[in-house]
């Protein structure tokens, strides 16, 4: 059995693993970052809009701080966020954005003299101060009060992952990629690293580690429709949930962003709105200011996604062969603006729809797009359940984002969190000596290697594993989307159990040897669908509406019952999640209250308590 030892494994080689392996390494300390993919084709490199900082360096954003990039993030959050937390990141975010600007990150910089921007489709001017000149720009982004998302162009994820990846490179941070966590090697409360199988050869590998860091992103590919990468099938929140003992957090607050492209779901960014593009229905009229008048296209993601689909269920969306869709209108910014500044837009139009946005509308619709749930931290990144284990990035629920994030805010979260939480796991190794059982090791990859030849042999049945991931899919599109019910929720929840119990009858039709892509899901399928019972059985709980959790039988935001966080955890051969609650904060320097935008009643927290 190959055995690899080190002080840190990252589990993912994106922007939040890789900027905590840089801390690590740069401490001093050996780092191994296992991938799926060579870590420049992590799901980072595809987030195009921006990183939220409050700089305060253009004409737009004078005066920002810190502490209104706070209060926009804890009302985007529908007052779901950890406010420690929120401000942690707040505080933090102005002196990563400067640090990767040291790295090497090409921002859009301030460019004297006056300019034009559009707002609703409307062009007006703005004049940036001689004094800001090479300072690093930032444009404006939904849910926030002033232009604060630090950009490049509309490649920023793809700019910043290099540039973090060659830090790595640097400082001697080793990559393992095409490899895939299959389970997580734990003992008396203590997680002593993970086992992996090679995606090139099919083989089982030991990682052994003092400190192990789930970095692995989002687990948007339970849902049929997202835009999220195939990668993104929350593998390593699987290893984790089937511990037993770490609990994930609030897994019902699933995300939908407004323009995913029809058919292909693949995202454009909220720089298209941000810097100046509108929302059309079938008659080319723009319907946002019809609810939402102040914000408009600009209020926070949840928002717009419900009133998109509000607006298509009026009859207003435009048929097509994929179903109905809106119009996203970017012609007016001009062809230099979107050769420009919004270049992967314009390269995602021309490959995968055919059409010039320089000359034609976008199809758009809300599609899956980010998990604000994940594995529960406290606010040093350190997982609830055992010592040793550490999360940062869309794999945890640091938690910053509540039931809802502001867009920016994650790609930003990546290296602030990445920062902080590697610092913590610096002081953590620093600290502590770690003894590795091989008994334990022994005991945990004899059960992945039975659980294989189980699946290659058909021991427990022949079900096909691209039928139950079907079956999964239909369920959470009607269960689990942006409108949910009670009825739909119970009803998905019961079919998701029996769901379940197929998958765990999954035989494989190949032979599962090598690289194969049948065995890689058919070992995570069972997993999946637990993740999926934890979000449609956490909303069927939450009898709220509270940011992108929408309950149309109960469509007022409870502060009296429910301003707290959902914990699921899972034993072994249960059929459904134990949920718990924990508050939602520990302090309230923002005391709960209206966003601003998005309207609904709220019940207030000082309303006498009723049990759950």
């Amino acid at each position: 059995m190959l055995t690899f030892y080190t002080d840190l494994l990252c589990i993912g080689a994106g922007l939040a693993g890789e900027r905590c392996a840089v801390e690590a390494a740069g401490a001093g300390f050996e780092v191994v970052c296992l991938s799926l993919v060579p870590a420049r084709r992590s799901h980072s490199c595809c987030a195009q809009g921006g990183m939220q900082a409050a700089l305060g360096n253009c004409a737009m954003g004078e005066g920002d701080c810190p502490d209104i990039h706070f209060q926009d993030t804890v009302k985007g959050s529908d007052w779901g966020a950890d406010q420690e937390v929120a401000w942690l990141f707040a505080e933090a975010a102005p002196v990563e954005m400067r640090r990767l600007a040291h790295w090497g990150v090409p921002w859009n910089r301030v460019e004297p003299g006056v300019h034009t921007y559009y707002k609703g489709g409307k062009p007006f001017e703005k004049e940036e101060l001689e004094e800001n000149r090479g300072l690093i720009h930032a444009r404006a982004f939904g849910g926030t009060a002033k232009w604060r998302t630090c950009y490049a162009s509309d490649g920023t994820g793809h700019s910043v992952l290099y540039t973090m990846d060659n830090r790595a490179a640097q400082l001697g941070v080793q990559v393992h990629d095409r490899t895939e966590v299959i389970s997580l090697i734990h003992d008396d409360g203590n997680c002593l690293g993970a086992v992996a199988r090679s995606l090139r050869t099919g083989e089982l590998v030991v990682y052994m580690a003092r400190a192990t860091l789930i970095a692995s992103g989002g687990f948007g590919r339970i849902y049929r429709n997202s835009t999220n990468a195939v990668i993104n099938d929350g593998g390593a929140h699987i290893a984790a949930l089937d511990t037993g003992v770490v609990p994930l957090g609030n897994m019902e607050a699933v995300q939908f962003h407004p323009t995913g492209i029809v058919p292909t779901d693949i995202l454009v960014t909220e720089g298209c709105r941000g810097d100046g593009g509108t929302l059309l229905d079938k008659d080319l009229h723009r319907f946002m200011p019809d609810y939402e008048p102040e914000k408009a296209e600009l209020a926070s993601r949840d928002v717009v996604s419900r009133r998109m689909t509000e607006h298509m269920r009026k009859g207003k969306g435009v048929s097509s062969p994929y179903g109905d869709h809106l119009w996203l209108d970017i012609r007016h910014l001009g062809e230099k603006h979107i050769r420009t500044k919004l270049r992967e837009v314009d390269e995602i139009c021309q490959y995968f729809l055919g059409i010039d946005p320089v000359k034609s509308l976008i199809p758009v619709r809300p599609t899956q797009h980010y998990s604000m749930g994940g594995i529960r931290t406290n606010k040093d990144g350190a997982a609830y359940g055992l010592s040793g284990l550490f999360s940062a990035g869309e794999s945890a629920c640091w938690d910053m984002h509540g039931f809802n994030r502001l867009g920016g805010n994650s790609l930003a979260e990546t290296v602030v969190a990445g920062g902080i939480v590697g610092k913590k796991i610096v002081e953590f190794l620093k600290g502590s000596e770690v003894s590795f059982p091989t008994g334990i090791v022994r005991e945990q990859v004899t059960k992945d290697r039975e659980r294989i030849d189980a699946l290659i042999k058909g021991e427990h049945g022949h079900e096909n594993v691209y039928d139950v991931r079907e079956a999964m899919f239909d369920v959470l599109e009607y269960a689990a989307g942006i409108y949910r019910n009670g009825d739909d929720l119970e009803r998905g929840v019961g079919e998701l159990q029996e769901i379940h119990e197929r998958a765990n009858r999954i035989g494989l039709k190949t032979n599962g040897l090598g690289a194969n892509p049948e065995l890689a899901l058919a070992l995570k399928m069972p997993g999946m669908v637990r993740l999926a019972l934890c979000v449609t059985y956490g909303a069927l709980m939450r009898t709220e509406s509270r940011g992108s959790h929408t309950r149309e039988d109960y469509p007022e935001r409870n502060d009296r019952d429910w301003l707290s966080r959902t914990l699921a955890t899972w034993k072994e051969g249960a059929s459904l999640p134990n949920l718990t609650y924990e508050d939602a904060s520990p302090v309230y320097t923002l005391p709960p209250g209206d966003r601003g935008y998005g309207g609904g009643k709220i019940i207030p927290r000082d309303a006498a308590k009723e049990d759950k």
